[in-house]
C-alpha cells in the first residue's frame, strides 16, 4: 500500500467488488478512499459452472465476500460500512450483524473494544406483506439436484478424524477439504482415504501493512470464513452437503463480560450453524446442507470414539502453534505447553492405556509442575476457560477425578495435586464421566447423514 492511511482512525469499511475467473476468487476491500484490499482464494481443477448452478454460485460467491471481510474490518472498526451492491435483505444482514458481534467479540473483549451498537450492515426496509415472500426478502431457493457426496473438513486434529470414520461407516461419499497449506492437515487428509480437495487462502498483502501501522488485532471467527469458501466450494465441485466436527461443548461461552458472552468457539457453535444453514437453504440451494455431525456429543465422547481410530494416532495433532501464519512452529507435532495439548492430553487418558498416550506426546504433561497454571486453566480452577478451542471446566474436571481414581496416574505431579488441592473443594456428585458420554441436545444433521450418529456414541 502506499497510503498513509491510519486503520484505527477510519471511518467507512467498504466491501468493494468480488470476482471469480478460472477458479480464482478475487475479494475486494478498502477503509474510507485507500486502496483496495485483495483476498485471492484458488480452487483447483475448478470445473466450468453449469448454467443450472449459476445464480446459486453467485449468491455464495457474495455470501463469501461478506464473511471474510471480517479479516480486515476489525483493522480498524471503522463506524459506517458500506456495500458496492447495495443493501442486503433483511436475513442476510442479520446473519452478518450477529456473526461480527459475537465472532468479534474475543477480540473487543481483549482489545477494551465494545462493538454493540456499531456493526449495522446496510439492510433494506422490510418488505410488504403483499411481496408474496417471507420476512426480510428471503424465499427458498431452488433444489439443484446437487449430487450426494459431503464436504469433510479436515482440520489435522481428533474431531474432524471422527467424523470421517462415521461418514466412511455408513458407505457415504465424501471430500476430504481444508483450506491453506499445512503438511500436517494434508498428512491427516491422505490418511483418509477419501478424495482430497485442498482449497488456498492468500489474505491481501495490505493487511499487514496496516498491521504495522497500528491496526486493531486478534481473533477472527476463521469457522465461519472457512464455511463460506466451503460454501462456494460445495456448488462449484457439486457436494449437497458441508459436515464440520464441532461439538456440543463449543457453544459454551468462555466467559461474560459487561454483559456479553464472549466465545472463542462462536461460529464453531449451534447458533452459527443454525443460522447458517437456513441462510444456504433460502439464498443458495435448498438442497445444501450445512451442518455439524458431532455437535450432540461433548468432548470427551468424541476423544473415547476417537481414542479407538489407532491409524491415526502417528499423523494427528490438534496443537494450534503447528497453525500459525506467522512465526516460529514446533518441531514435533505436539508443543506440549498451550491449552490445546494440554485438554487433548487429559482428554484422552481415561480411554487410552498409559503408555500409548505417552508415546503420542513424547512426555507426560500430567507429571510436569511447570504445567500447573494450564491444567488450572482447563479446570476453571482460580481462572477462566482459556481462549482456546477446548472443552467445558466441567468435562476436565470429570476427566481429571477419573485419572485420580486410577492408581497408574495418582502419583503424577498434577494429579496429586488435584486430589489434595482442588478435589476437597468439589462435589463429588458431579464429576461423574459417564453423563459426558451420552448424546445431548439439538443437531441440523440431515436425515442421509444421521446413520453416522449412531457410531459415535
Amino acid at each position: 500500500m502506499t497510503t498513509t492511511i491510519q486503520p484505527r482512525l477510519t471511518q467507512v469499511f467498504r466491501f468493494v467488488r468480488a470476482n471469480y475467473a478460472n477458479g480464482v476468487a478475487e475479494l475486494a476491500y478498502a477503509f474510507d478512499d485507500g486502496e483496495e484490499l485483495v483476498e485471492r482464494i484458488s480452487f483447483p481443477n475448478a470445473p466450468a459452472i453449469p448454467a443450472a448452478r449459476a445464480a446459486a454460485f453467485e449468491a455464495a460467491l457474495k455470501l463469501l465476500h461478506l464473511v471474510a471481510g471480517i479479516s480486515y474490518y476489525k483493522a480498524g472498526v471503522p463506524p459506517k460500512i458500506e456495500l458496492a451492491d447495495g443493501p442486503l435483505d433483511e436475513a442476510t444482514a442479520d446473519l452478518l450483524d450477529t456473526l461480527y458481534l459475537h465472532g468479534l467479540a474475543e477480540f473487543a473483549y481483549r482489545n477494551g473494544l465494545d462493538l454493540r451498537g456499531r456493526i449495522a450492515f446496510p439492510r433494506d426496509l422490510p418488505p410488504s406483506p403483499a411481496g408474496g415472500r417471507g420476512a426480510g426478502g428471503e424465499g427458498i431457493a431452488p433444489t439443484l439436484g446437487l449430487p450426494k457426496n459431503t464436504l469433510v473438513p479436515i482440520g489435522g486434529g481428533k474431531d474432524s478424524l471422527v467424523a470421517v470414520e462415521a461418514i466412511k461407516s455408513i458407505g457415504g461419499d465424501a471430500t476430504a477439504v481444508w483450506v491453506g497449506n499445512s503438511p500436517l492437515i494434508a498428512a491427516c487428509a491422505e490418511r483418509t482415504g477419501l478424495t482430497l480437495l485442498n482449497i488456498q487462502r492468500e489474505l491481501a498483502p495490505g493487511l499487514f501493512e496496516l498491521n504495522q501501522r497500528g491496526a486493531w488485532n486478534g481473533h477472527i471467527p476463521v469457522t465461519a470464513v472457512n464455511s463460506a469458501i466451503l460454501a462456494v466450494a460445495a456448488i462449484l465441485y457439486g457436494h449437497d452437503s458441508i459436515a464440520f466436527a464441532n461439538e456440543r461443548s463449543a457453544s459454551a461461552a468462555t466467559l461474560e463480560y459487561e454483559g456479553q458472552q464472549v466465545n472463542h468457539q462462536w461460529s464453531k457453535g449451534y447458533l452459527f450453524e443454525t443460522l447458517l444453514n437456513d441462510w444456504l437453504h433460502s439464498h443458495v440451494a435448498a438442497d445444501l446442507d450445512y451442518c455439524s455431525l458431532l455437535r450432540p456429543y461433548s468432548e470427551l465422547a468424541i476423544t473415547r470414539a476417537f481414542a479407538k481410530l489407532t491409524p491415526y494416532f502417528d499423523v494427528f495433532s490438534s496443537c494450534n502453534r503447528n497453525f500459525r501464519i506467522l512465526g516460529p512452529k514446533p518441531v514435533d507435532r505436539w508443543c506440549g505447553q498451550c491449552p490445546k495439548c494440554h485438554f487433548v492430553f487429559l482428554a484422552l487418558a481415561p480411554f487410552l492405556p498409559k503408555p500409548r498416550l505417552l508415546s503420542i506426546f513424547g512426555r507426560n504433561l500430567l507429571d510436569d509442575e511447570t504445567q500447573t497454571a494450564g491444567f488450572d486453566a482447563l479446570l476453571e480452577y482460580q481462572d477462566h476457560k482459556p481462549f482456546e478451542c477446548v472443552g467445558e471446566g466441567a468435562e476436565a474436571r470429570a476427566a481429571m477425578y477419573a485419572l485420580s481414581q486410577r492408581p497408574e496416574w495418582q502419583e503424577d505431579a498434577l494429579v496429586a495435586r488435584f486430589i489434595n488441592t482442588i478435589l476437597p473443594q468439589l462435589d463429588v456428585s458431579q464429576l461423574a464421566l459417564e453423563p459426558w458420554l451420552q448424546p445431548l441436545g439439538e443437531h441440523r444433521v440431515p436425515v442421509r447423514l444421521q446413520g453416522t450418529m449412531a457410531t459415535i456414541g
